[in-house]
């Protein structure tokens, strides 16, 4: 029990480790009384889970695990993207289990539970559910498991959201690179489906993620990358993470896009094209981009704390135009709480098609519109043991500069955030919710002043600055 402990999204742990079949049965458990607790032995449970290793093998033990429980069990037929069964959980009013452990490392698998509302468990249900891993089950009969495609309400749900004729008569070119990942035979599948023409990459389900982290950040998208640099077609490429919640984005100049920009471009596009109104939500550590564009618009701005519960849990209150992380997660008005990488795709194909511009073109309108760029980074800083944590998160709030970087405010949304001013450069430090590790945060309006605030942060070795 020890050893099982939900974080921003989840449990996940090394399979064939912490990941076995004991820690799963307590897990699917601790689900189930919380489930009988809240709703009942009549809610149905959805059962999903990505291309990882074991990821069918174990999602298959805990579907036996709940219909031996008295549960029906809606278990997908084949690997499901997070964002098909989520979208599936609140259709049918049903709670749901899917096995993945999303962009981490391959050898990590996990279970995510989602409510019926359709997004990441809160920390008030997770609680609940810890509290339950030693609740040990009677047999019931009346359980039942049913092999289930969840695609084709998925697909009608995005019929809804988006202009694929827009898309289709537009004629962008672009790569899908598969990456491995669960969106293979979904994102490509709506495509085909609207006759839209693209090529493609990676387009196995590889439980090792071809040798590198399911993560599509740009480190790890160097093959598409260099094919868009390497010729001379003006495309653009798409990529999700391992359980199709998160995106990734490249240009046609074979540069990455970053989450930031693309949440700025669509909550323009969905405002003039699509004529969504309300607010943006966003976490404390994305982009100051983000603040900036909602401000020359009018839109009022949520910021949560970093993590993507927090964001759906604003959107399931405020029902915002999109609400969105700097880590690549995206839903927005009339979907789901939930992250949604094959939906981010398409609404940036749908916002090329309406404002016939490309990708690089819609960038360089949003920085005008603002008036700068903004450049960010992040510093992960392990720690001997969670008891560092406090002292210097007390430490960062008592600061009054960082070297040339003189403190204007402190919010504590999400550990210690930093306002400079300069009001374009701050720094948050907040602490994983899982291990003693600190998550360092920093952005600025130039490439230099960033390169300043790593060099002032890295100097410590603790990253606890000296008092000025």
């Amino acid at each position: 029990m020890g050893n099982i402990k939900f974080g921003t999204d989840g449990w996940r742990a090394i399979v064939g480790k912490d990941f076995n079949k004991d820690n799963v049965t307590k897990v699917t458990n601790a689900i189930a009384k919380y489930i009988l607790d809240n709703f009942g032995i009549k809610k149905t449970i959805l059962i999903g889970y990505d291309p990882r290793n074991m990821a069918d093998t174990f999602s298959k033990i805990s579907a036996e695990i709940l219909k031996d429980m008295g549960f029906t069990v809606l278990y997908s037929n084949r690997i499901v993207p997070t964002p098909v069964l989520a979208y599936n959980a609140k259709l049918l009013n049903a709670c749901a289990m899917m096995f993945t452990a999303s962009h981490n490392p391959p050898e990590y698998l996990g279970i995510k539970f989602i409510p019926d509302y359709a997004g990441p468990a809160t920390d008030e249900i997770t609680s609940e559910i810890v509290k339950n891993l030693d609740f040990i089950p009677q047999k019931q009969s009346g359980g039942k498991i049913e092999l289930t495609d969840f695609a084709p309400n998925y697909y009608k749900q995005i019929e809804k959201l988006i202009d694929f004729k827009k898309i289709q008569s537009a004629k962008i070119k672009f790569i899908y690179n598969g990456f491995f990942s669960a969106t293979i035979g979904y994102f490509d599948t709506l495509l085909k489906i609207h006759n839209i023409d693209f090529e493609t990459m990676n387009m196995i389900h590889d439980k090792n993620f071809g040798g590198k982290m399911p993560d599509p950040k740009a480190k790890y998208m160097t093959d598409l990358i260099d094919v868009i640099k390497n010729n001379d077609k003006k495309q653009i490429g798409f990529a999700n993470d391992g359980d199709g919640d998160r995106f990734g984005v490249i240009n046609e100049k074979g540069e990455y896009v970053s989450p930031n920009e693309i949440i700025s471009i669509l909550l323009l596009h969905l405002i003039k094209n699509k004529n969504l109104k309300g607010k943006l939500v966003k976490t404390v550590g994305s982009s100051l981009l983000l603040n900036k564009t909602a401000e020359k618009i009018n839109v009022d701005v949520i910021e949560t704390a970093v993590g993507f519960k927090h964001v759906g849990n604003a959107m399931r209150k405020f029902n915002p135009v999109i609400g969105g992380e700097e880590s690549g997660g995206l839903s927005i008005q009339n979907h789901i709480p939930e992250k949604d990488g094959i939906l981010a795709n398409l609404l940036i194909l749908e916002t090329m098609a309406y404002e016939n511009k490309p990708l690089i073109e819609l960038q360089q309108d949003l920085y005008n519109l603002v008036g700068c760029k903004f450049f960010n980074d992040r510093i992960d800083k392990q720690l001997d043991n969670i008891d560092e944590i406090k002292p210097i998160l007390t430490e960062y709030m008592q600061l009054k500069s960082i070297g040339e970087f003189t403190v204007k405010n402190i919010d504590t949304t999400d550990g210690v955030k930093l306002f400079f001013t300069d009001n374009s450069s701050w720094v948050l430090v907040r602490p994983s919710g899982t291990e003693p590790l600190l998550r360092i945060y920093f952005e600025s309006d130039t490439k230099e002043k960033l390169g300043k605030l790593r060099s002032l942060l890295e100097k410590y070795s603790t990253y606890k600055p000296n008092k000025a």
